[in-house]
Order: structure tokens, then C-alpha cells, then sequence
């Protein structure tokens, strides 16, 4: 276990700045960028201009139905939206979300969550940390003015504890209606005030019908889900929600649950979608990904370091996630695979994620063109010698991109291809 987390703790440290390997892939689909320099020299740099986009530790990014690039992220107490329309090379002036200071999880598995509905608004999710260590509420605001100016945040979780209410997945579907689930904690308090034993957190949900002025009652979806990985959101052929996270099974099997909704406010009851049997008594901070395709199949990405098989694998399923594919093997074990991200759009499937190899940070990415049947092999888009943000995919309808932050440096995105 100590072996395990030291591991883990390497693989997802935070971020610094980046500076690429001349690749000729990078050389033809990367935004150009200057290389960087010490890390000391970009903090210096960043203390003067704290509430520059290239001074975030995270960024998430997402396109609009018009190709328009869109950014959050938290400099200090505050969260800050812009938006680019030349895919990242020049971007608006930055707006100030919360007028009020607060304490922002923006680190690795839980960065502030970016969506636009198909009518513009602009929807934010993030987690507020609280006094208490793993502590913290889910905050929410919106923009229904092009994003000219964000609504007064408020608080999701409608248990007002002051205990972990974290980790939120933000969807919004094409009729308008937005989704948070995140993991909850207010289950264990109360068996444990019962003398009872309680594994792990819970998934919870709740739901807006009117762009985001309101959200509904707050509803479990299942006990004893892992307390600290992201959660992973998307949406079916009916525009539905489709959420899957870290679960514990039995004897602390740290495995993969996924479930789907019966209507807009009903989810159905979870199905399995990993069997690794993991059995680590510890959050591993490494949540899954997941995209569904429209033909309604689910693909998925995770991690495991279970002892016969380990490593980073994709499946995917053909019935609405009651049974799964057999899992193939994603990157290299032995290079550090990890922190998978995956994208599926117009029959083809992306999947990036990185490798530690020689000192260096290692960007790859496959790619199926047959929805997920068959798969070419793996491509090393590029590399850094400090620690990069998580890398994630997203596409304006015409090009997939990957979104590979670096702190200290101007904002960048990675061409991967065109779309037939």
C-alpha cells in the first residue's frame, strides 16, 4: 500500500510548465509556443500576474455550438471564464465568476467544470473547500448573457454539513437540463452516529429544468462509492445522463460502477463495469472517463494497479452498460500509464493519456475509426521534462483537440486530426 501510494503521488503531482519535444507530429497540429523555462522563473513571473489564465494550476476547457473555445479556471479565491474564437491563440478579457472570495478546489481530480448549452448559456460547477480538511460544498453559477457577467453562486448540495460534499461531474443535454452528481459524505456521518460501519463516500445527483435558476431535491445514487476520484458524466441517444465513478466492492474492490436514468430525474439501479479486483483500503485519485457515441455505444477509460492485471484499459458497451467489452490494455504499465481521457465523435474514438519515460512526461494518444472495434497503435504526440496538467480531449465539430495545460505558459491546444 505505502509502495502503491508513493506511486500514485508521483504520477499525479501538480503542475508546472511545459516545454515539448520538436516532434513532427507537434511541429504539424500544435499551436506554435515558445519552450519554457525553470519552473522558478514562471512562479516569479506568475506572482506578478496572479490572475493570468497561464498562472492556473488546472484549466478546463470546452467548445461552443459555434466553435467558440471557452476556458475556466481559479487564480487565488476566484474563478475566472474566457473565451477564444481562433482556437486558443488569442483569448477575451478574462470575467471574474464569485465577487466574493472563497476557497476553490482547483487541483487534478477535482478543477472547476465548464459547459454551454446549445442556446450559449454558460454553466460552472466546482467545489468550495471548507474549514475542515476534506471538507467542501458544490458551487454552481451560469452566464445567460454570452458570458458578459456570471450569476451570484450558489450551493447544490442541500445538506449544509460541514462535511466532504465533493468531486462533481457537470453535464448539461441538448433539451437544457443540467446535471451535477459529485461524492457525499452525509451517509457515513449518519451511520456512524448510529455506531455503524461506513466504507468510503456516496453518488449523488441533483437536477436544473430551468437553465440553472434552480436545482431539485438532492438523490443517491449509491452507497459506498470511493471517496476521492473523479467522476466521469455523458449523455445517451434519449439526451440522458450516463455517470460512472470509483466504487468499493466487498473487501475494499476499489472498482468501476456506471448507471443510467430511467427518465430526467430517475436514475436506474448501477451495474459493474470494471472487474480488476483492486483491493486497496485508500482512494487512489484516479476516476474514470467515459463518451458515448451515437449509436449509443459506451466507451470507458480507468486505471487500476490490481495485482494480476493493472494499468490503464478501455471497453466499451453495446447495451446501455450491462455488460462491457473485454477490457484492452491502454499505453505502458511499466512507463506509468495513467490519467486516461476519451472522446467519441462522428464513429471515430480518441483516447489520450500520459507516461513517465527517462525523466520525462510522455503525451500519447490512439485512435479507432470504427467506433471502437479495432485500434491503431499508439502515437507519442509529445513530452515535457516537469509536470503537466491532466490531458483531456474536446472538438468544435470539425477537429479533435487535446487540451495539455502547462502554468506559466500561453494557452494551447494539440490538432489531432479533421473529421470525415
Amino acid at each position: 500500500m505505502k509502495k502503491y501510494i508513493s506511486q500514485l503521488l508521483f504520477m499525479g503531482a501538480s503542475f508546472g510548465a511545459l516545454f515539448f519535444v520538436n516532434t513532427s507530429f507537434a511541429e504539424k497540429h500544435m499551436h506554435t509556443m515558445p519552450h519554457g523555462s525553470a519552473s522558478h522563473v514562471v512562479d516569479k513571473q506568475c506572482l506578478k500576474a496572479a490572475y493570468k489564465q497561464r498562472c492556473a494550476k488546472t484549466m478546463t476547457s470546452v467548445f461552443d455550438s459555434a466553435g467558440r473555445l471557452w476556458s475556466v479556471w481559479t487564480n487565488g479565491n476566484f474563478l475566472y471564464v474566457n473565451s477564444s474564437e481562433d482556437k486558443g491563440k488569442t483569448f477575451s478579457k478574462a470575467i471574474k465568476v464569485n465577487k466574493v472570495a472563497e476557497n476553490i478546489s482547483a487541483r487534478n481530480e477535482h478543477r472547476p467544470k465548464i459547459k454551454v448549452s446549445s442556446n450559449g448559456n454558460i454553466y460552472l460547477s466546482w467545489t468550495q473547500k471548507l474549514k475542515k480538511r476534506f471538507t467542501g460544498n458544490i458551487r454552481f453559477s451560469r452566464s445567460i448573457d454570452n458570458g458578459m457577467s456570471f450569476s451570484s453562486p450558489i450551493t447544490v448540495n442541500d445538506n449544509k454539513d460541514e462535511i466532504s460534499h465533493r468531486f462533481d461531474a457537470l453535464g448539461v443535454n441538448s433539451k437544457g437540463d443540467i446535471y451535477i452528481s459529485w461524492l457525499d459524505k452525509r451517509d457515513k456521518v449518519q451511520a456512524l452516529k448510529k455506531g455503524k460501519d461506513y466504507n468510503g463516500a456516496a453518488a449523488y445527483y441533483a437536477v436544473s429544468t430551468d437553465k440553472g435558476l434552480s436545482f431539485s431535491k438532492n438523490k443517491k445514487i449509491a452507497d459506498n462509492s470511493c471517496e476521492c476520484c473523479r467522476m466521469a458524466m455523458a449523455f445517451d441517444n434519449r439526451g440522458l445522463p450516463v455517470i460512472a465513478w470509483r466504487h468499493i466492492y466487498g473487501d475494499n474492490i476499489r472498482d468501476h460502477s456506471i448507471v443510467n436514468f430511467k427518465d430526467r430525474f430517475t436514475c436506474k439501479t448501477p451495474n459493474r463495469l470494471s472487474y480488476d479486483n483492486w483491493q486497496i483500503d485508500g482512494c487512489p485519485h484516479h476516476g474514470p472517463s467515459l463518451s458515448i457515441s451515437k449509436n449509443n455505444t459506451y466507451h470507458a477509460v480507468w486505471f487500476n494497479n490490481a495485482e494480476k492485471r493493472h494499468g490503464v484499459f478501455y471497453a466499451n458497451s453495446i447495451d446501455a452498460g450491462q455488460n462491457f467489452s473485454r477490457p484492452i490494455s491502454v499505453g505502458s504499465y511499466t512507463n506509468r500509464a495513467s490519467h486516461a481521457d476519451i472522446l467519441s465523435v462522428k464513429g471515430l474514438v480518441f483516447i489520450v493519456w500520459q507516461e513517465f519515460v527517462q525523466s520525462r512526461y510522455r503525451l500519447s494518444m490512439m485512435k479507432s475509426d470504427n467506433n471502437g472495434n479495432d485500434w491503431g497503435k499508439p502515437e507519442i504526440i509529445s513530452s515535457t521534462s516537469t509536470k503537466p496538467d491532466y490531458p483531456f480531449l474536446l472538438a468544435d465539430g470539425a477537429n479533435v483537440f487535446i487540451s495539455w495545460h502547462l502554468k506559466g505558459k500561453k494557452y494551447h491546444l494539440i490538432n489531432l486530426s479533421g473529421l470525415r
